[in-house]
């Protein structure tokens, strides 16, 4: 009896240090300087592919498609480099600007029909099975937050999505800069609270060269995800 109820306590006092002190943790970041993009979130990437608007080129289940427009509830009309970030309960919560760029608007979304558990994509993080989307409806019904930015690959412009995707236990996804505001690149932007998923969605440009792939673990602020092209490869269509 006395057993269960120390189990009990431990199990409860476990809960609670995570819940309200180590989910809140803020580590800090090196942010690596030069003509790069970083991680906007902590996790692990679950897809990282370069398409075309309105191309269906995630298929969640037989018959369930996505579009990198059904990700970012925009009418998007050239093509773009997709990245999406699984954040697990353990991983750093807090989410930082890829790159320096000026904040054009900040718009949320509800879910359709209530959020979805996303047990599906976390369980196929944890076992490495492939696709780590598969089965994850969430990527397409789940409330979002959705961050437009502009800024600059080198000499050139860019536009991109920051798209902050809520779990069914989220409490709140957070947003800690305006319209108008120019972020540099790491600065902390906001935070999902619990269960999660950010998606960098950013103009390709042929001088970019992408160093991550499903199944990395990246770092907000820290890890770089897009480089310039140091030689001129063959550009695969999914990366």
């Amino acid at each position: 009896m006395i057993f269960g109820l120390l189990i009990l306590a431990v199990g409860a006092g476990g809960f609670l240090f995570w819940r309200y002190v180590w989910f809140w943790r803020n580590p800090a970041r090196t942010v690596p300087p030069g003509q790069n993009v970083v991680s906007p979130a902590d996790g692990t990437v679950v897809y990282v592919k370069k398409l075309r608007p309105q191309e269906k080129v995630i298929a969640i289940k037989q018959g369930v498609a996505v579009s990198v427009n059904d990700i970012t509830r925009q009418d998007l009309q050239v093509p773009k480099l997709l990245i999406g970030v699984f954040m697990s309960p353990f991983d750093v919560h807090y989410n930082r600007m890829p790159l320096t760029g000026k904040i054009l608007n900040i718009r949320h979304y509800p879910a359709e029909g209530g959020n979805r558990h996303m047990g599906p994509m976390h369980w196929r993080a944890l076992r490495k099975l492939r696709p780590i989307y598969q089965g994850s409806l969430h990527i397409r019904t789940n409330e979002r937050t959705v961050t437009a930015f502009q800024g600059r690959f080198g000499p050139r412009e860019v536009n991109g999505y920051v798209v902050q995707i809520g779990g069914k236990s989220v409490h709140g996804i957070d947003s800690y800069i305006q319209p108008g505001q120019v972020v540099p690149k790491g600065e902390i932007f906001g935070m999902i609270r619990i269960g999660s998923q950010v998606d960098l969605v950013l103009t390709w440009l042929p001088e970019m060269q992408v160093l991550v792939k499903p199944g990395d673990k990246v770092y907000a602020g820290q890890t770089i995800l897009i480089k310039a092209r140091e030689a001129n490869p063959e550009d695969p269509e999914d990366l």
